[in-house]
């Protein structure tokens, strides 16, 4: 287990001031109009329109309600409270604070129990919190100007000197890898996440190796990363979970992301390692 320094998802600064207009962008980000979100919050579609032009000014227990139905991320619900002029709701307590032992253990268990298969935990711009054997291996052979802390999981993956060449179907991988980031700059509206965006979209793309064809043909389910280690080619598929009903900004941003193997030569070479 390998913990490091992470940071966390600043939000842009908004245009337009006050609640009224955050709310009214959230609704129409999330394409609901003004009866269809009253009907969920069980208010009226005149109320609704007073608070997005200021004419009435939102109870705290009315912003809160509002931004659940609305699938606020916990960090803008508190910058939605702070714009109607009450305190923030939820915390963000550092991931080293003592009061998130119980969730850091919880995490170490799990990714460590996920071995030999790859499995980290990263925040909401991709700096990586917590990482098992499993990824330690696929890093084998990384410069160690990429391996210093705060780790990036974009960039460890897209950057020229990082896996990127040793990813067999690179192109495909890296277009679903900046699509997942685009979709989340539209959710969250960070400026860092957008920095990283930059960043690793301009990354020249290196010439990958052509993909073996494997001695019998695979019924892939989702997108693989086929990655190159050792001679032969791994391939996973990602999956990624987060915490339910979070209280917490920082617990909010966690996601752990496990690379489940798509093939059977990549569970019988993963498992070689452990005998």
């Amino acid at each position: 287990m390998t913990t490091v320094a992470f940071g966390h998802a600043g939000s842009a600064a908004p245009v337009d001031k006050g609640v009224g207009p955050l709310l009214r962008a959230w609704r129409e980000r999330r394409r609901v109009s003004q009866l269809e979100l009253a009907l969920r919050a069980d208010s009226s579609a005149r109320h609704i329109s007073f608070i997005e032009t200021g004419r009435s000014r939102p109870s705290e227990e009315m912003v809160l309600r509002l931004a659940k139905h609305l699938d606020v991320p916990v960090r803008e619900r508190n910058a939605l409270l702070l714009a109607a002029g009450y305190a923030p709701h939820y915390p963000e307590t550092p991931l080293d604070d003592p009061a998130l032992d119980a969730l850091r253990a919880g995490m170490e268990r799990l990714i460590q129990g996920y071995e030999p298969y790859p499995a980290m935990v990263v925040d909401a711009t991709y700096h990586v919190v917590a990482a098992n054997r499993g990824i330690t291996m696929l890093l084998d052979g990384v410069p160690e100007s990429l391996l210093t802390p705060p780790l990036n999981a974009m960039r460890l993956t897209l950057h020229p000197q990082g896996l990127a060449p040793r990813i067999r179907n690179l192109r495909e991988w890296r277009g679903h890898l900046l699509a997942q980031m685009e979709r989340q700059i539209a959710l969250y509206r960070s400026e860092q996440l957008r920095a990283l965006y930059e960043e690793v979209a301009a990354y020249p793309v290196p010439e990958a190796a052509p993909t073996a064809e494997p001695a019998e043909p695979v019924p892939y389910f989702a997108l693989p990363m086929q990655v190159e280690y050792e001679g032969r080619t791994l391939s996973f598929i990602s999956s990624i979970s987060t915490f339910n009903t979070p209280m917490d900004v920082t617990v909010a941003e966690l996601a752990i992301e496990t690379l489940l193997p798509a093939d059977p030569a990549t569970v019988k070479y993963l498992h070689s390692l452990i005998t």
